[in-house]
């Protein structure tokens, strides 16, 4: 079964520091524990896909108009008191597994090395009924 792990990191001052206010050695680290992760679950024949999103306040909500045009609107959005800071997309025997690994994703260090325990968002992905061509 396919899981989508959703990292949600929250706004400044909720759990921990803002990243942009850590220093390069935490961020540093921050990332190594990612790429370890990553492998582990490569390895392991888990590993769909993963990637880090960019800050919120370069997201933009897009609407289609009457004539199907894109309206768009642009962050960033102060009313957001969480955002998602990343994902992973996973191939797990069990949602046991998923949950395991997303325990294991919520502890990344952060500030002096503490982990973070930030909350990891566990979904399946539903599979569309075959089609008939």
């Amino acid at each position: 079964m396919k899981y989508m792990l959703l990292m949600q990191f929250s706004a400044r001052g909720n759990d921990f520091p803002a990243i942009t206010e850590w220093a390069e050695e935490e961020v540093r680290a921050h990332i190594a524990f990612m790429h370890d992760t990553n492998a582990e679950l490569l390895r392991n024949g888990e590993f769909v896909d993963a990637q880090g999103l960019a800050f919120p306040d370069t997201a933009k909500i897009v609407r289609a108009s009457d004539d199907g045009t894109p309206l768009v609107t642009e962050g960033p959005f102060p009313e957001t008191k969480e955002f998602l800071a990343g994902y992973w997309i996973l191939d797990c025997e069990s949602e046991q597994r998923a949950l395991e690994i997303a325990a294991r994703a919520s502890s990344a260090p952060g500030p002096g090395g503490k982990p973070l325990n930030m909350p990891i968002e566990v979904r399946q992905v539903m599979a569309a009924p075959p089609t008939e061509l």
